[in-house]
């Protein structure tokens, strides 16, 4: 009889120890930290297909998203499906690509992260308020908001910024 009090003790002390596990996961995940895989090549040089990455989902809970912040977004054309992109312009800015070049509020834009010029033609357009233009790294290989089914991106589909790779173990470190 002894044992058996034990041992419900035990498995009760078990039990308990593992829904808190859980509910403090699914609460980490859901407001703090996620991991997220990075998929195709648009954010190459910066990030490449496979890598895995902390997500801080809190920080813009108490900031706007910066220019040249590596961003984790909801689609706009089908929120199912998660974005990466760096932010080049927030509201109220004037994007302009032309000749190869991103323009930003009519200067042109210093960028030693890209793979190549950018091609083809943007712009100018003012971006609306509540929200933020994003292009990919890899200019001419980005479905980005020069792109119909992105465009401007509303501040409420951010997810948060990605701020550190954690695989593959070679590449481990912060994002710049």
């Amino acid at each position: 009889m002894v044992v058996d009090k034990r041992a419900k003790k035990e498995v009760f002390e078990w039990v308990e120890a593992i829904v808190i596990a859980v509910l403090l996961a699914l609460v980490i995940k859901t407001f703090v930290i996620e991991i997220f895989q990075v998929e195709g090549h648009s954010m190459y040089p910066t990030l490449e297909d496979g890598e895995r990455l902390v997500v801080n989902k809190f920080i813009y809970r108490f900031k706007e998203p910066q220019r040249g912040d590596i961003i984790i977004f909801k689609y706009p054309a089908d929120p199912d499906y998660d974005y990466i992109k760096r932010v080049i312009a927030v509201e109220n800015d004037v994007i302009e690509v032309k000749g190869g070049k991103v323009y930003l509020n009519n200067k042109l834009l210093q960028e030693d992260y890209i793979k190549e010029p950018t091609s083809g033609r943007f712009g100018p357009e003012k971006v609306p308020e509540d929200h933020f233009f994003v292009m990919g790294d890899n200019r001419n290989n980005s479905k980005d908001s020069r792109f119909p089914g992105v465009g401007f991106v509303p501040y409420e589909n951010l997810k948060g910024k990605a701020v550190f790779v954690i695989w593959p173990l070679n590449k481990i470190g912060p994002i710049n």
